[in-house]
């Protein structure tokens, strides 16, 4: 199987460097400053149990070619439009290739089905806690290591199996799932309130719920968007609530969103998309969101404000 990544960053960097360690053919679609530096001095991980160090293939939009089975898409939610355009020469052609977002939110299935069509458009969740150093390495800020893939159309529900086959011969977690979209509104509803909370409040987990109203203000959002997520078909069951609450209202978590970690590094954040998006469907479904709506003011504040 032939793998593209679009970008090496948390999810693309981190993944991909382990598949190239488990023997996987993948390549690096990089950005021209990206791929000299990690021509130079390789791609480098950083765990929590050590570090390594790969030198993979890499191109550049430029010289991207087609060929590959699965092109695997991690990018920024703002990117995507940059993302599809830096893909244009490995979509081109008579080649098929099937493209694996990882991406937050759901908004951009719509998008790359409209644009490819949904036989091409495979769904994915990632799971980890991962930043870019100063020196461009890759760094895992936890433990927590997963990649959930599933088909959404039945041509490739054989390429579906045959990557999450590869992953397990990889030092991460990896699950194939019957129902990929329910698992993205799953992931989606617990994201929302970690990022609009720890966003809002400017404060980890654990410093939120220590004050009189925080825990039930993060159960408040959380509600609102498990009601958005229900009356838009795609209810969260108890298997993913529960552990979902348990992260949500740890006491003395230092468990934060890396949306927060954005917005302190002055850089810009997703929150149309995590937080827009899903006050968007809320407004089309009638589901008041007045918790989720406060979180994404504050955000858009700051972007004016730093624009």
């Amino acid at each position: 199987m032939k793998i593209l990544i679009l970008g090496a960053g948390g999810i693309g960097g981190y993944f991909g460097a382990q598949l190239l360690r488990a023997g996987a053919d993948v390549t690096y679609l990089l950005r021209p400053r990206r791929q000299t530096l990690i021509q130079s001095d390789g791609l480098t991980i950083e765990t929590p149990t050590g570090r390594f160090t790969v030198h993979p293939p890499t191109v550049t939009a430029d010289t991207v070619q087609p060929g590959y089975d699965l092109i695997l898409l991690a990018p920024k939610a703002y990117d995507l439009d940059d993302a599809l355009h830096a893909l244009e020469g490995a979509l081109a052609g008579p080649g098929q290739a099937v493209v694996l977002p990882f991406l937050n939110g759901l908004d951009h299935l719509e998008r790359l089905d409209a644009r490819l069509g949904r036989e091409r458009v495979m769904g994915g969740v990632a799971h980890i806690a991962a930043t870019l150093t100063a020196d461009g390495a890759v760094r895992q800020l936890s433990p927590m290591h997963r990649l959930t893939v599933g088909p959404r159309h039945e041509s490739h529900r054989d390429l579906a199996q045959q990557f999450v086959a590869l992953c397990q011969t990889a030092p991460f977690d990896s699950v194939l799932a019957d129902d990929i979209e329910q698992v993205l509104w799953d992931k989606w509803v617990f994201l929302a309130t970690l990022a609009g909370m720890t966003t809002a409040c400017a404060g980890s987990v654990g410093d939120i719920v220590a004050t009189p109203y925080g825990r039930d203000t993060t159960l408040a959002m959380f509600e609102e968007c498990c009601s958005v997520a229900r009356l838009s078909g795609h209810p969260v069951g108890d298997a993913a609530r529960a552990p979902a609450l348990e992260l949500l209202t740890a006491p003395g978590s230092s468990f934060t969103a890396s949306m927060l970690r954005d917005l302190q590094g002055g850089q810009r954040t997703e929150h149309d998309h995590i937080l827009g998006a899903l006050v968007a469907r809320g407004d089309r479904l009638g589901v008041p969101t007045p918790l989720l709506r406060l979180a994404h003011t504050r955000l858009a504040v700051q972007a004016a404000l730093g624009a």
